[in-house]
């Protein structure tokens, strides 16, 4: 079957696959994002035929012209999810579904191929199935899902292309944080900004991180793990880090998060943390926040905590922010208990500790 919302998937297992043991020592320590599995999914496009060709096999190179559309013209997209060992001894997701919706909205920004979101869930399926003895059962340990799509049709005309390479990989990941959670510093980039309005700063496009990477490199520069982005318009509102959302916790308990406005990415982390929030009794606002907001905050007691938030970390408290005008501290630049709270909560949900009134866990074994 091809083209609509179902698709046959051939298994075609790896005839090579790493052995046991071999494997149970790359999972002892495997770090985030440097070991794979053994198999991969690929599903093509071409305009007038649909999705076809939906295979699992095994994880290999990918064959591609001098003249890939994608190489050129940057039409590429991609997603990040994980499969947990559940608390049951099952297998789960974490709103697979949010990261289906999320990879067709960047697919049209970016003048792609639309795929049906269940053809996107049974790919996950697919691949936990064939390599669910890579999932990690260590306390923090998951298998980090890593669907992307690229433009495969061979020309270099500037218009959108007509074929297309979805390609689902997976990677055994432990603990984001080696030595338990630590709070991060951050540089604030004077001179570069991630996305402008009307750009695709919304999307999860490869560019958006490629452009990042400068601010990246300044903020190791000046001693800081990650950078965080100001506007583009007037270059003083908050908008991300480079790959995480922002929170800003006050004394009253109120949480304060940028809006959405088109050049922030929609975090499904962030989503969670604002439901999760409001059914404490919280207060959550979308509205903006201005560095020299962060910093009177900060400096006179009112701005209590300040975290950052995504799939790979979850969620980690930020410390120092540097910027060419001294820092900023809000409060003892740790984890406080509004941030290390619904970092556990999440947590809890994810790995099947805790009740999940909203559905976001997704049962695969």
């Amino acid at each position: 079957m091809s083209g609509g919302d179902k698709l046959d998937f051939e298994i075609h297992q790896n005839p090579q696959p790493v052995s046991a043991a071999e494997r149970a020592a790359m999972l002892a320590n495997p770090g985030f994002g440097r070991i794979f599995t053994d198999h991969m999914v690929t599903i093509r496009y071409a305009d007038g035929k649909g999705w076809y060709d939906a295979r699992v096999e095994a994880r290999a190179p990918i064959p591609m012209d001098p003249a890939t559309a994608v190489l050129h013209y940057a039409q590429e997209i991609f997603e990040g999810l994980k499969a947990y060992h559940a608390a049951d001894g099952g297998v789960t997701m974490f709103r697979p579904d949010a990261n289906a919706r999320r990879f067709n909205t960047s697919a049209e920004r970016m003048s792609m191929a639309q795929m049906p979101e269940q053809v996107f869930l049974d790919s996950l399926h697919r691949i936990i199935d064939v390599d669910r003895e890579w999932i990690p059962t260590a306390a923090e340990g998951s298998l980090y899902l890593r669907p992307f799509m690229f433009a495969t049709e061979v020309f270099l005309g500037v218009r959108p292309a007509l074929e297309y390479l979805y390609v689902l990989i997976a990677s055994p990941v432990g603990s984001y944080f080696s030595g338990g959670v630590q709070p991060v510093t951050l540089w604030v980039s004077q001179e570069y900004t991630r996305a402008a309005p009307g750009g695709t700063g919304a999307a999860k496009c490869g560019g958006n991180y490629a452009a990042s990477l400068a601010a990246q490199a300044e903020a190791i520069e000046h001693g800081c793990d990650q950078v965080v982005f100001l506007d583009a318009v007037h270059r003083k509102y908050v908008d991300e880090l480079g790959g995480m959302n922002v929170f800003f916790v006050y004394d009253d308990g109120t949480l304060v998060t940028p809006p959405l406005t088109g050049s922030i990415l929609p975090g499904i982390t962030r989503d969670s943390v604002i439901t999760l929030a409001r059914a404490a009794g919280r207060t959550v606002h979308e509205q903006p926040v201005s560095i020299d907001d962060w910093r009177a905050d900060a400096a006179s007691g009112r701005l209590r905590e300040v975290f950052a938030c995504g799939t790979a970390a979850v969620i980690t408290p930020i410390g120092v922010v540097r910027t060419p005008d001294g820092e900023i501290v809000a409060g003892d630049g740790s984890g406080g208990e509004v941030t290390m709270g619904l970092r556990q909560q999440l947590v809890d949900i994810q790995r099947g500790r805790a009740d999940d009134p909203y559905g976001w866990v997704h049962r695969v074994l």
